[in-house]
């Protein structure tokens, strides 16, 4: 069995941003020579996400509509911010959006279903941060 492991770095506009980072995994997949095994992609940051879903524009705005309507960024909120920090509530979100993904990898290719992407999460973000990529299998 082979082992291979990559860092992506993100870069970041906004202090809540999608990224689509599927072409980076296949690219990591490609160098990484492994035919079949798994693929585990992993926001490397404690404010941040990794998570698969449709490519739809209108679909990202209904999560970040839905993140702020219910973890809205008050810092006045959070218990977390009386450490001088102001970002409690991207802490709340990462953990609804969830830290990392496991994908399948087949005939060296990722196992998606119809639509499927991945996608990093940014809940505190005009900075730059890393991504793992970690491939195992023959």
């Amino acid at each position: 069995m082979k082992s291979f492991r990559k860092e992506i770095w993100i870069d970041t506009k906004n202090r809540v941003e999608f990224i689509n980072i599927t072409s980076s995994v296949e690219d990591a997949l490609t160098e990484s020579q492994i035919e079949e095994g798994l693929c585990l992609v992993n926001a490397m940051h404690i404010t941040a996400s990794v998570f698969i879903n449709d490519a739809e524009s209108g679909l990202h705005q209904d999560f970040k509509d839905w993140l702020e309507n219910n973890i809205p960024h008050n810092p006045d909120l959070y218990r977390h911010n009386r450490t001088g920090e102001t970002n409690g509530d991207a802490h709340i979100k990462r953990q609804f959006m969830g830290r990392e993904v496991v994908l399948a990898v087949s005939g060296g290719k990722l196992d998606f279903g119809p639509w499927e992407q991945i996608y990093y999460g940014e809940f505190d973000g005009k900075r730059k941060k890393r991504v793992l990529i970690k491939i195992i299998g023959d």
